[in-house]
């Protein structure tokens, strides 16, 4: 009931924060200045060492890896992935992904020889059914704030897996492993490719989305995702 009240809300009022819903100034979009400022930061961007890239360390090779926020059960974060992802809320990867496009080319980050933007796709029956992929919407915010080029059908997801949730980390790289593949490689060669999602639990997917990109000549990988739990 509280879930329905709050989506009749946004409908009568949809300049409104999505999450704290108080009325947006005219420079704010989407999430409210407050909000997005108590968002708890990782500022991995900066630290060459750090534990998303460490996640990886052994499983495939990367450049550099980030993720913005920290993200559990009970935080703002949680509940702004939830809208973006099952809520019909795209705007908020997009705002959310400009926020983080800003932190890869803000002095001192280790983010700043991209060549362009690769988004983890989403099976073609999911993306009906949602209407849009998430970290597409991601990757378009990163484009606004870097004007990195997005190439969002080259990379795609042939085999419908079965949902992560509840799976070890084994099981999820199982079910991750062999289901991408690139369609045109010629478009990516010798390229550095930022790929985007929304959160970094074990990393299956996106190893999986590494491996299949780095069967191209010469290409180079960094990993970027709005969220990741505090490990």
């Amino acid at each position: 009931m509280l879930q329905y009240l709050r989506d009749v809300f946004e409908l009568a009022f949809p300049n409104n924060c999505v999450e704290c819903r108080k009325t947006l100034f005219n420079f704010e979009t989407t999430i409210c200045s407050s909000c997005l400022e108590s968002l708890p930061r990782t500022h991995f961007e900066k630290q060459a060492d750090n534990t998303i890239v460490r996640l990886f360390w052994g499983r495939c090779e990367l450049e550099m890896a980030t993720s913005l926020f920290y993200i559990n059960k009970h935080n703002k974060v949680h509940h702004l992935m939830h809208q973006l992802k099952y809520k019909n809320k795209p705007l908020i990867g997009q705002r959310l992904g400009k926020t983080l496009g800003l932190k890869l080319i803000e002095e001192g980050s280790l983010f700043s020889e991209i060549d362009m933007i690769v988004p983890v796709p989403l099976y073609w029956k999911k993306e009906q059914q949602r209407g849009y992929n998430q970290a597409l919407q991601i990757a378009l915010g990163i484009q606004q704030a870097t004007q990195w080029k997005v190439e969002e059908n080259n990379l795609v997801r042939v085999i419908e897996n079965i949902s992560q949730t509840k799976r070890t980390k084994y099981e999820r790289w199982e079910n991750v492993s062999e289901i991408f593949e690139v369609k045109n490689p010629e478009a990516i060669q010798h390229k550095h490719i930022l790929l985007v999602d929304d959160v970094i639990t074990t990393g299956a997917t996106l190893e999986a989305c590494v491996h299949a990109l780095k069967k191209v000549e010469g290409v180079k990988v960094s990993v970027a995702s709005l969220a990741t739990v505090e490990r």
